[in-house]
């Protein structure tokens, strides 16, 4: 049985962690009051529970998808994911006095991308500057026994029905016994481009207060799965236009929310072909960590005619680095299509892998790379 660290222990069957009490000022906006409480008591959970997990259960445990996607999920939906070695957790905090249920939203539980494997039901009290684990569950168990809410979209369980005890997780885990702990459930039905756009009009609008019950659920499910798409509902709402729009980038600076995603204006120095003499181009460049080595994607225009050819490269960040055999960089359509030549392989050891495009200005691409990078969410560039 491990022992909570400090601050302290008021009954012998939770966990209690300290929370501090004075609401400081957040640091992303949100669109409606509702919103900002959710962002606050998610971050306050946070906080005050991944740092007591990673000392006592699991050291790799980190957010997912990263840090800088948070606000994009508290924009629309209660719950924070955390990876700890092959498996997630979602934290699900409530200001509710009674502990008498843990109520995950669909999201949380239906959408492929999203599931996870435990499920956290956390009561915060911050008057009194602290927040209890009050028990734990699996997917499998909220799928087979939960209680499915149409009305606000919610699975529940019962109180008695969880782990009281936040350390039994911890003692399976190293039991190392197979246990089912994700149940089956029916893929989405990705949307089209013309269906997303629609959304985005429409659920964009900070005036709809509750996005995530204003669409059915096979619409609004798969619209989220698509992480540029969620990103560009939580700028919408904000009021925020253009984050994504390279050219704008490079003419006035990288936006705000992209800095925080690691996107840097930058000179390069490329040869032409068929050329000895190095020129200057100023393009843009994001670090990237696959494997616990750093890469770098870099971006920039090879023509300034009207037939707008944009060059994408991966490259090592360390000097004299390469590009391991087995990864691949790959773009697709704003609505994750292929294309020709869409994709380039390193089947030896190389010093780059790039891919050169040809755009419409306005048009939007997503990156990928395989393995995937640590954080990574996908993004939609627009040219």
């Amino acid at each position: 049985m491990l022992n909570p660290p400090p601050p302290f222990t008021i009954d012998s069957q939770h966990l209690y962690l300290e929370i501090t009490q004075s609401p400081e000022e957040q640091e992303q906006p949100y669109s409606t009051a509702g919103a900002c409480q959710r962002g606050w008591i998610n971050q306050k959970c946070l906080q005050a529970f991944l740092p007591w997990f990673k000392e006592e259960i699991a050291a790799t445990a980190r957010v997912y998808p990263n840090s800088a996607a948070l606000p994009s999920f508290w924009e629309v939906v209660n719950g924070t994911a955390i990876t700890f070695d092959c498996d997630r957790l979602v934290l699900i905090p409530t200001l509710a006095i009674d502990d008498d249920e843990l109520r995950v939203p669909q999201e949380w539980v239906d959408i492929p991308e999203w599931v996870a494997d435990y499920y956290i039901a956390v009561q915060l009290n911050p008057d009194d500057g602290w927040m209890k684990i009050f028990g734990y569950t699996t997917h499998q168990i909220l799928k087979t026994k939960g209680v499915y809410d149409p009305g606000d979209r919610t699975y529940s369980l019962e109180s008695e029905d969880l782990i009281s005890d936040i350390n039994v997780l911890w003692v399976t885990r190293q039991l190392n016994e197979p246990q089912a702990l994700r149940a089956e459930i029916t893929s989405l039905v990705p949307i089209l481009k013309t269906q997303a756009e629609n959304l985005l009009e429409r659920l964009g609008n900070p005036n709809v207060k509750f996005p995530r019950l204003a669409v059915p659920f096979s619409l609004w499910g798969a619209f989220l799965a698509h992480s540029g798409w969620r990103k560009k509902l939580y700028e919408l709402r904000q009021g925020l236009l253009m984050q994504w729009s390279i050219p704008q980038w490079l003419q006035t600076g990288v936006a705000n929310l992209a800095q925080q995603w690691g996107w840097e204006k930058r000179e390069f120095v490329v040869v032409p072909a068929g050329m000895r003499s190095a020129a200057p181009v100023m393009g843009l460049s994001r670090k990237i960590i696959v494997a616990e080595h750093t890469y770098e994607l870099r971006i920039f225009s090879k023509s300034a005619s009207e037939d707008y050819v944009w060059r994408f490269e991966l490259r090592s960040a360390t000097p004299g680095g390469q590009i391991p055999a087995g990864f691949k960089l790959r773009l697709l359509t704003e609505d994750l299509q292929t294309f020709e030549n869409n994709e380039d392989t390193a089947t030896t050891f190389v010093d780059m892998l790039y891919l050169e495009v040809i755009l419409e200005l306005g048009e939007g691409l997503v990156w990928e790379i395989e393995p995937a990078p640590e954080d990574y969410d996908r993004e939609i560039l627009r040219f």
